[in-house]
């Protein structure tokens, strides 16, 4: 049967066989924050689940300005795109990119997983992943140079024969105290598509855990938007929070979608109550359904691009499912200067929105990219992991005119890189006949050269940070390695099995929680004990998929 006329009874027998196909198997005590899922000791190699992708859960990936489909139980829009190819040193030596802080990918498959299905391959951008966790590198020393840089490199855990370069931030963080004032506009969906438990009632219920943590030197302001736009709430101090939540809790929803004036909107109210120095941020709050006005992607960019240049960065917060846009909503946030989250909970908009206010509101180095220059003497082929819709070309790195991504109070920011050692047996590419040959001689006790550029928050010109990865630092063995890396690394590996194994060989689900297990170390909020229920659920998921 075609998934994408599979019933909701069909669905909840699928994830009931799933949890029974684990629940038969045994395994460890379930973690703090587990989904409950029971493990699948089951090995699902690569190569059969290629064609277990095409019969996955019933989401499309739609260009945002086709014509709505007919009402359906799903209508989810994901942009594809393909993994980063393989690359030899010899002929292509520099990779790239701009960092990215989202973590808006991370919830979703969560809620996918969690209602028994997983995720389309064009949901999961691995990056997103990697980074929804903290890897507790060393604070950055100064606030002029706002973020710490760490290097590690170790054996791939789905190659022997090749090695995982881990490059990783840490943003400076101030005090909670010590934030500047804050001069934020909800723009809420209250359109007839946020009816439902997952969407308005979980919105307000998220928001109203920001407004809690507000003071008198903070503004709140809220603009609604259906079939028109209005405001709600015209700029309030902070800690008039009565004011605010009696505002939020007042907000019903009904009509269609106009999410262009609401944005319009929004930042009219932001830059009428503009603060100099401070934070000024549009949170939009929304499952990206727009269908009403301008619902053209480009102009839509366009729009929040005009924006960001006036200071006023764009948060998107996405809710829902069935019809959630996540296109959309990832790069609005993106052009914003944002970031984008996905809440499916309440815990995580505690985590988005409490826990991680400082990065969620300030940003601390902006337009921030990477380029990182392989030796061709030591590094015969390498693949940048996640990052697709983030690659830059190599001239735009010394160009400040070119938009990167920022970098939030606090955050961390993880990249990894899957490299092939030169005289390793098993490469990817063949060597070109005619092509450049690497270096009889050079700096073999170089691994590569690390540069980052960024900008200062009102600055325009970069600043540049350099490092260089000596083959010294490559451990020997992949239990050598820190758990920060090894827990990457399944992280890592977990997504890219979920967008279909291309380059993790015969890795298993049972290999990336083993991986996981074992580098989990201390977990105080329980994130990594659910990601091991992740795993599990996915692999039962996956076996019954498979007939198992």
């Amino acid at each position: 049967m075609n998934l994408k006329t599979r019933s909701p009874l069909h669905m909840a027998t699928t994830l009931a066989t799933a949890l029974a196909l684990g629940a038969c198997a045994g395994d460890d005590p379930v973690p703090a924050r587990d989904t409950g899922a029971a493990p699948a000791r089951t090995t699902i190699a690569a190569g059969e689940r290629k064609h277990q992708l095409l019969r996955r859960a019933p989401l499309e990936a739609t260009a945002l300005h086709a014509p709505a489909p007919a009402p359906a139980p799903y209508r989810e829009r994901y942009g594809h795109f393909e993994d980063n190819p393989v690359r030899r040193a010899s002929e292509n030596p520099v990779s790239t990119f701009s960092i990215d802080v989202d973590t808006g990918a991370y919830a979703n498959v969560r809620r996918m997983l969690n209602a028994g299905h997983l995720p389309p391959a064009d949901a999961v951008r691995v990056e997103e992943l990697i980074n929804y966790f903290d890897y507790d590198y060393p604070p950055p020393a100064h606030r002029q140079q706002p973020f710490s840089v760490t290097t590690e490199a170790a054996p791939a855990p789905w190659n022997p024969h090749r090695r995982l370069l881990l490059i990783g931030l840490r943003g400076w963080a101030p005090p909670p105290d010590r934030l500047p004032p804050a001069n934020l506009v909800f723009l809420v969906d209250v359109s007839g598509s946020m009816q439902s438990p997952d969407k308005l009632p979980l919105l307000k219920s998220a928001l109203a855990l920001l407004v809690r943590e507000l003071g008198p030197r903070d503004r709140v302001s809220i603009v609604v938007y259906a079939g028109a736009s209005g405001v709600v709430l015209e700029p309030t101090p902070g800690d008039r929070k009565a004011k605010i939540l009696a505002a939020l809790e007042s907000l019903a929803a009904g009509g269609p979608t106009n999410g262009a004036a609401g944005i319009r909107l929004a930042y009219r109210l932001a830059r009428q109550a503009y603060m100099e120095n401070g934070i000024n941020r549009v949170i939009l709050a929304t499952d990206g359904d727009f269908n009403v006005g301008i619902t053209d992607f480009h102009s839509l960019l366009a729009l929040v691009k005009r924006q960001r240049g006036r200071g006023i960065a764009l948060t998107t917060l996405g809710f829902g499912r069935g019809n959630y846009n996540d296109h959309l909503m990832e790069q609005l946030a993106d052009h914003g200067d944002g970031n984008h989250a996905y809440i499916d909970t309440l815990a995580e908009a505690r985590k988005v929105l409490l826990e991680q206010r400082a990065g969620t509101l300030l940003t601390i180095a902006r337009d921030v990219k990477i380029q990182v220059e392989f030796n061709p003497a030591v590094v015969s082929e390498y693949r940048l992991v996640g990052y697709v819709n983030r690659r830059l070309r190599r001239e735009d790195f010394n160009n400040d005119k070119v938009d990167a991504g920022d970098i939030g109070a606090g955050h961390t920011v993880t990249a990894l890189y899957e490299l092939t050692p030169a005289g390793a047996g098993r490469p990817a590419l063949d060597p070109l006949r005619y092509g450049p040959r690497p270096p009889a001689g050079g700096r073999r006790d170089e691994l590569a050269l690390v540069r980052l550029r960024y900008k200062l928050p009102g600055e325009t010109r970069s600043r540049l940070v350099e490092r260089v990865v000596k083959t010294g630092e490559v451990k020997p063995r992949l239990a050598d390695a820190s758990g920060r890396l090894r827990f990457a690394a399944a992280v890592a590996g977990f997504g890219q099995l979920l967008r279909g194994g291309r380059y993790t060989g015969d890795w298993s689900w049972d290999d990336a929680l083993a991986l996981a297990r074992a580098a989990r170390g201390p977990d105080p909020e329980g994130w990594r004990g659910e990601f091991l229920g992740l795993v599990r659920t996915a692999a039962a998921l996956d076996a019954a998929l498979a007939g198992r």
